[in-house]
């Protein structure tokens, strides 16, 4: 792979441009991810059901996975600002305007929120949703502190205009409450055969508008709002379409479904949970009438669990996340300088995050990749199709050897057939692969390089 400090935007176009990464890895009686009855996911491939661990899950593992580390000082992201995607953003700016300036703390949450709703966010109805908005929305993680900056230093414009719109805000929220009341009488009346109310509504009128955020808040919450350094917004993207000038980024990542190299494999697991007072008690009875009405466990139920080796691809279009740091505001050397550590960062979270789902019960979360291969190309290059065939353990032998060697095999005949791709870079953490890279590299059948460390891996 080329050196990725020594990559520059224009010289990703002539056929480094796209990074691809592609991963066998095998989980035992786990369940990463699961559908809303708490079933594994899968579909049909090749002629069988495969499990399926879906993209979405992968990507907010991998996100939340470097979002951590950066926090945290640890990483190729440490030291740049990260994304949260979350519904709470009229709280956390509320939250910033009491305890950095001191405002009221409902006065505080009542102009986080008009200016959001000014701005085109929608908010819950239900109690315990009235202050979130009805979208996730994904920005950098102080944006609520730069709009609380915002609006405290421009109180008595922001005061003014909130105060307004609060109050033409209420006045149609109960004009709107009493028009549904008398709508339901008329329905009523009708139904009942009874004359029809004279206050009954006019379905043509039309409700008063409410004043327009101004101009330069609008502007000021946008920015905030605005990617900026935030390099996973960078890197996976997002799309605001409640807010119809919003900075919307189209994300430089691209991640497949993984699924199981051979047919699914689910097990119902029964499980039972035992009472501990009740167990105490009958383990100290002085007489056995005392345990009489204690048989039995606590509860019990089945949990779905899935056992296979999986093969996961995504891919990274190095020159998007230059331009997208560079339309951030970075100038060429910062973006740059951003996007080798974004990719090295890339690689880590593609390589080691996991789902959390289950995480306890099964320590899923501590699964190693069977093997990882990596590779440039003018292009995104998936091997999914190598696996269309299932493979059969029973003629095959184990699944993630067998798939090792056909993802070796799938690499070096695209090698071979085309000239806008580049030799892989192989790294295992198993013993049976790596006696298979060992063989294939003794033979000089080895299509590529193999790595000896993650670092050696992402080319830095």
């Amino acid at each position: 792979m080329t050196a990725l400090t020594h990559a520059s935007a224009s010289d990703l176009l002539t056929g480094d441009q796209y990074l691809s990464l592609h991963l066998l890895e095998t989980f035992t009686a786990a369940l990463p991810v699961r559908d809303e009855n708490g079933m594994p996911k899968g579909f049909v491939y090749g002629g069988d059901l495969r499990t399926m661990i879906t993209s979405q899950a992968r990507r907010r593992a991998e996100r939340t996975y470097s979002r951590e580390r950066a926090n945290g000082g640890q990483g190729a992201l440490a030291g740049y600002t990260m994304g949260i995607r979350t519904r709470e953003w009229a709280k956390l700016t509320a939250d910033a305007l009491s305890s950095r300036h001191s405002w009221d703390k409902q006065e505080a949450s009542d102009t986080a929120k008009a200016v959001l709703e000014g701005l085109g966010l929608k908010f819950g109805t239900k109690p315990n949703t009235l202050v979130l908005t009805q979208v996730l929305l994904f920005a950098p993680e102080d944006a609520g502190q730069v709009i609380a900056d915002y609006l405290h230093d421009n109180r008595n414009s922001v005061a003014t205009w909130s105060s307004s719109y609060i109050k033409a805000r209420d006045a149609k929220a109960a004009a709107e409450a009493a028009k549904k009341a008398k709508a339901a009488a008329a329905r009523k009346a009708k139904k009942d055969g009874t004359p029809v109310p004279d206050d009954a509504p006019d379905s043509s009128a039309e409700d008063d508008g409410l004043p327009l955020l101004p101009k330069q808040i609008r502007e000021a919450v946008l920015t905030a709002f605005a990617p900026r350094d935030a390099i996973d917004i960078a890197l996976y993207g997002r799309f605001l379409a409640e807010i119809a000038d919003s900075p919307n980024v189209d994300g430089a990542i691209q991640t497949g479904h993984a699924f199981t190299v051979h047919a699914a494999e689910h097990i119902d697991d029964f499980y039972a949970a035992a009472d501990d007072a009740k167990l105490h008690r009958k383990e100290h009875a002085l007489d056995f009438l005392d345990t009489a009405d204690d048989a039995g466990a606590g509860t019990t139920g089945y949990q779905s669990l899935i056992t296979g080796t999986f093969y996961r691809h995504a891919v990274l279009d190095r020159y998007k996340i230059r331009m997208n740091l560079l339309a951030a505001g970075m100038n060429p050397d910062e973006a740059e300088t951003a996007a080798a550590a974004a990719e090295r960062e890339f690689v880590e979270a593609f390589t080691n995050a996991i789902p959390h789902a289950k995480k306890n019960s099964t320590a899923s979360t501590g699964v190693l990749p069977k093997l990882v291969l990596a590779f440039t190309g003018a292009r995104p290059f998936n091997y999914a199709g190598a696996f269309e065939k299932p493979i059969d353990e029973t003629s095959d032998g184990p699944a993630s050897i067998a798939a090792a060697e056909r993802l070796l095999k799938q690499h070096a005949l695209v090698l071979r057939k085309r000239t806008d791709i580049s030799p892989g870079m192989f790294l295992t953490y198993d013993l049976d692969v790596q006696e298979l890279l060992d063989t294939h590299s003794a033979a000089g059948t080895l299509p590529g390089t193999e790595a000896g460390t993650l670092d050696e891996l992402t080319g830095a």
